[in-house]
């Protein structure tokens, strides 16, 4: 033991003794109305040390000397109530067997107990705020002495602002401070949350006269129409508005300071929570070895991030882009410590490279999220989407026959109904190919359809801001264009739940909501960025690019389409009648067919699988020459 840390227990040791002394002459003075009588005078000096003596002898056995005071938290002041209260009766029993008991009433005792408890309890509490508060914000007055607070607003008194409130209040080196709050809940107003006041409603947001430099919205949970209402509201008065991860983002996580950003598309698309059965999805990802193919893309890391939060027993992430395995190899270094995880550098068209890789590992479950997915350059390129998509998947269905995998999980796209591009087609061949193969196998095979997804790379809304930043014009095929949309977390959380829910050969569709004008889109985009449509940046409408459908659709007419336990995901109850051996040879003419590298080729091969395929019309349609060269048919 250090001198430092000796002479830290004398001093409290001191401190306590102090304390016990004020605390019994407290006590009697209280109890005769501060005219203690004089035959208690001198009796007290002898309860005043067996006090001392069973009370500090208590508090060393309780450990209370060992704890630092500057971090005296919640269990160290029950542990104060506790040594108390076992001191009080432990000097009782001295008092009764040694002293006339009547030389200490018993109300006196009580008191004492109440007096003594209290004051040991202030002492540590006053040493962890003057050491945490006082000295740690002189601290940083010091070193920050100029520094000038951003005033904040919250929008919502939830429990998601208590806990910005708290983190700002606990932490003086923050830049921010908390002036008030606005709630719906009429209850809450004139409320306050740690010293923090409910000024009013949010409707009231104009009205407000508190000086504030900055709006934070707090409400995770709000709907689309909710949100869009708010949004209007800090446009109003010009200020600048900022919000809190959506209740997607925030699993597994906290809400900090450090996760507060800027509105985007997605808050005003819609923040419903997905409430999920995680017994069931936990049931085959816990423990288990999980191989997740596109791992490094947009919803193969999303899935990967959301697997962690299961407990599997290894990742395997495999995906042909460095860059994005290398990003989604980090995010799994920082988010689990327990998980086992293994980037794999490798592409799905390999068939030897596949084959390798689950021998290796031996999967349980297959989360199969690689494809190219961009329409137009699919069919700029449809040998490459051919390759990927069906010769790919066909590669990894085959490793799971070979290799006991449990559940597969394809991930489909809404592109495959009555496909009008190479990539839904595409899709569509390998949803009829998991539903053949899953007729003979021990592997679960499903697939799980869905629309576009929000802010996935190359998908629209990026798009859009790429060209706001440029200053315009955004384009857009045309004004009545509609598509489906949904989160990345939402989608991801959607496909494992499916995965928990299937027994094999379905093909889930998760309710996408209504669709949304593209054209609508754009022009909420332009006014998050502060701008306005039309006046700062111009629309230009181009016309149907190559493969592109004004409306996509979930379901292929004739597919009975029924509801499941889980109130965002619906199965199609029929499958298709095509024997494996039929598929298995179609589908090695259709990857034939793209060694032709001639688009009109491989478009004919894979409408004789999928007949409600119906190419767009293209006046020009490409061949790669045998010299490598595009040129035109």
């Amino acid at each position: 033991m250090t001198g430092i840390l000796k002479k830290n227990i004398w001093l409290f040791i001191s401190i306590d003794v102090l304390v016990i002394c004020l605390s019994l002459f407290l006590s009697y003075a209280l109890r005769f109305d501060f005219i203690i009588p004089a035959q208690y005078f001198v009796e007290i000096k002898y309860v005043l040390i067996i006090l001392l003596f069973s009370k500090i002898s208590t508090f060393l056995f309780f450990n209370l000397y060992k704890g630092m005071w500057r971090f005296t938290s919640i269990a160290d002041l029950i542990n104060v109530v506790k040594s108390s209260f076992v001191a009080s009766l432990f000097a009782i029993a001295v008092i009764v067997l040694v002293l006339d008991p009547n030389v200490a009433p018993r109300s006196v005792l009580l008191i004492d107990f109440l007096l003594t408890t209290v004051g040991i309890a202030s002492t540590r509490a006053s040493v962890r705020v003057f050491g945490t508060k006082i000295l740690h914000r002189n601290k940083i007055r010091s070193k920050y002495p100029l520094r000038i607070k951003t005033k904040l607003l919250l929008l919502g008194a939830g429990s998601s602002g208590e806990k910005i409130i708290r983190e700002i209040k606990e932490n003086p080196s923050s830049h921010f401070q908390i002036i008030g709050l606005l709630d719906d809940d009429s209850n809450k107003v004139n409320s306050t949350i740690h010293g923090v006041p409910v000024l009013g409603k949010i409707d009231d947001l104009h009205t407000i006269q508190a000086p504030y430099d900055e709006i934070l919205i707090c409400a995770p949970t709000a709907t689309s129409t909710e949100m869009r209402s708010i949004v209007n509201q800090c446009k109003v008065v010009g200020k600048p508005y900022r919000t809190i991860p959506t209740v997607y983002e925030l699993i597994d996580k906290q809400v900090s300071i450090k996760t507060i950003r800027d509105v985007s598309m997605a808050d005003l698309l819609g923040r419903q929570e997905v409430h999920l059965d995680r017994s069931r999805i936990s049931n085959y990802i816990y423990g288990k070895r999980v191989l997740v193919t596109g791992a490094g893309g947009s919803i193969g890391s999303e899935l990967v991030k959301q697997c962690l939060g299961y407990n599997p027993d290894l990742l395997v992430l495999f995906d042909q882009s460095e860059h994005n395995l290398f990003n989604i190899d980090n995010i799994c270094q920082e988010l689990s410590n327990n998980v086992g995880i293994h980037p794999i550098l490798g592409d799905i068209r390999d068939k030897n490279m596949v084959n390798s890789v689950f021998n290796s590992f031996q999967p349980h479950v297959v989360l199969h999220a690689a494809a190219y997915k961009h329409v137009p350059m699919q069919e700029n390129n449809p040998w490459e989407a051919v390759i990927t998509n069906v010769h790919g998947t066909s590669n990894v269905i085959e490793a799971c026959e070979q290799n006991n995998v449990e559940r597969f999980v394809l991930v489909s796209t809404d592109k495959a109904v009555n496909p009008t591009n190479i990539m839904g087609a595409t899709k569509r061949v390998v949803e009829i190919l998991i539903q053949s193969k899953n007729k003979n196998s021990n592997v679960k095979y499903m697939a799980v359809r869905f629309g576009n997804v929000i802010g996935s790379s190359g998908s629209v809304i990026p798009t859009f801001q790429e060209q706001i930043n440029k200053g315009g014009p955004i384009t857009i095929t045309d004004p009545g264009m509609k598509r489906y949309f949904m989160s990345i977390p939402e989608a991801a959380q959607l496909i494992l739940q499916a995965g928990s829910i299937g027994e094999g050969g379905e093909i889930f569709v998760l309710d996408m909501g209504e669709p949304v004008l593209v054209k609508d889109i754009a022009f909420e985009l332009i006014k998050l960025s502060g701008l306005e449509p039309e006046l700062d940046i111009q629309i230009k409408y181009i016309g149907l690019r190559p493969g592109e459908k004004m409306f996509e659709e979930l379901v292929i007419s004739g597919e009975n389409i029924v509801d499941t336990s889980h109130d965002k995901i619906m199965v199609l109850k029929n499958g298709v009648d095509h024997s494996w051996n039929h598929v298995l040879a179609k589908i090695e003419e259709i990857t034939q067919s793209a060694k032709s590298y001639d688009s009109n080729i491989i478009k004919n091969k894979l409408k004789e699988f999928v007949p409600e395929y119906v190419p767009s019309v293209q006046e020009e349609t490409l061949k790669l020459s045998s010299s490598g060269r595009v040129v035109l048919n």
